[in-house]
């Protein structure tokens, strides 16, 4: 084919840009090297403090041998360059277990969380009996969970009609409200490097852990479904230095969640517990002067976000026992669900202090009164649910159903629903009516 020699450059910039861009689209984002706090961590006289506190949290972190392993770098300047590579690794692999420290408080609360208050007592619906979440929607028509064993796996679901719409609502609701806190809204990943998830507190490895791993990458740089936005939004800061004036960094994601887990328990079947489900989350970032502050604004917003819905439910503040690796303090929400007659967590937010930013290399610029020391500027990290959409469905669905299978739309949703004040059930023709009528017009 003959080519005009006008055209040539042209073909040989636009060659060399495709070039440039499938490079750049190949290349693997390095995260920086976890920096744990070897100070505390390596100092013999803080051994026994760690240790209880791993096992008030009944963690697997083991101190002392992270401890042996350094003393035996310590001493061991003439072995090998490979056998001392091979304890330093294994000494950082050590030290990642280890579990953040716990806020003092908790500590006092043995191994039941401490109510702090209760919102909305006089919405305890007692009185009559209320259906639980799958039978309501069953007598609606509004979703369909049974016989997907063979097509989306066990615990999966699909809303339909208002069901759907109602999930959309409050997804709307969760994001609006967060905009007015000055939340930046970001779309994050699903697919995430198992680092990023390990670095935020959850186990990849092993038979049983929550995580999806796909087949096919290479056991050092395996993808994971994420579990939870807050690590892609975590992995979205890592290895950066988060300027003073922005501080704290808040960000708000609406994802998927993929978990692996599964339950037995009676009270959480249908779709309390399942293994895919949307959920809009809080993350912020933040210098350690700020963080509590930063908690207790998340804790705030959760309240404020289910006591509009009129929910009644209870402010937990949880034990050593029921905090994640990551976390230094943790809030839990349980909201009443009539249909179950119990209380069922929808939300929680966490202080994770440094855990995170040093797995991650997430850092602050220091402030005027400090010295640009790596050790001082590591962020603090903040993450909460804002909205996990099962959770709150069944809290609504078994709170505000009528005795004529109709659902009150709470009034903080109508303007997301086309101004709809109910969910009314869904007329079908029966199955087995349909395929009766059809066989009578194939006959004639």
């Amino acid at each position: 084919m003959f080519v005009p020699s006008c055209v040539m450059p042209v073909m040989r910039r636009t060659n060399m840009l495709r070039t440039v861009v499938r490079r750049m689209s190949q290349h693997r984002f390095i995260l920086p090297q976890a920096s744990f706090d070897r100070e505390y961590l390596l100092n013999p006289a803080n051994a026994p403090s760690i240790e209880a506190n791993i096992q008030h949290r009944k963690g697997i972190g083991d101190i002392r041998r992270v401890q042996t392993i350094h003393q035996q770098l310590v001493a061991g300047t003439a072995l090998p360059e490979s056998e001392r590579t091979k304890l330093a690794t294994e000494l950082e692999a050590e030290m990642a277990k280890i579990p953040n420290r716990t806020h003092p408080l908790v500590l006092e609360y043995g191994n039941e969380p401490r109510v702090l208050k209760r919102f909305n007592e006089q919405h305890k619906r007692t009185d009559r009996k209320y259906f639980q979440f799958s039978d309501i929607c069953k007598k609606m028509n509004l979703y369909r969970m049974e016989n997907l064993g063979n097509f989306t796996g066990h615990r999966s679901y699909y809303l339909t009609d208002e069901l759907a719409e109602l999930e959309h609502a409050l997804i709307n609701y969760a994001v609006e409200r967060l905009h007015r806190r000055n939340f930046q809204l970001i779309t994050v990943p699903d697919l995430l490097p198992d680092r990023i998830i390990e670095s935020c507190g959850m186990s990849v490895h092993g038979e049983r852990n929550q995580v999806y791993k796909l087949n096919g990458g290479s056991e050092r740089e395996s993808l994971c479904l994420s579990g939870t936005s807050e690590m892609a939004l975590a992995g979205y800061v890592a290895g950066r230095v988060i300027p003073t004036e922005k501080l704290p960094y808040k960000l708000m994601a609406v994802s998927r969640c993929y978990r692996a887990e599964t339950s037995a328990l009676q009270e959480e079947k249908g779709i309390y517990r399942v293994h895919q489900f949307t959920k809009v989350e809080m993350f912020a970032v933040c210098n350690r002067a700020q963080s509590a502050t930063v908690l207790e604004e998340f804790r705030d917003i959760e309240v404020s976000l289910f006591d509009e819905l009129g929910l009644h439910f209870l402010l937990l503040d949880m034990p050593a026992c029921e905090l994640g690796a990551p976390a230094y303090r943790k809030y839990d929400i349980e909201a009443w669900m009539p249909g179950r007659g119990m209380y069922g967590e929808i939300s929680s937010c966490s202080d994770c202090t440094d855990y995170q930013a040093r797995r991650l290399g997430i850092r602050v610029e220091p402030e005027a009164t400090e010295t640009a020391s790596p050790e001082t500027n590591f962020a603090h990290t903040v993450n909460g649910t804002a909205c996990a959409i099962p959770r709150m469905l069944i809290a609504l669905l078994e709170n505000f159903q009528n005795e004529d299978y109709t659902i009150t739309v709470p009034e903080v949703l109508r303007p997301y629903m086309h101004g709809k004040q109910f969910i009314r059930r869904r007329k079908v023709l029966p199955e087995l009516k349909l395929t009766k009528r059809l066989l009578q017009e194939e006959s004639f």
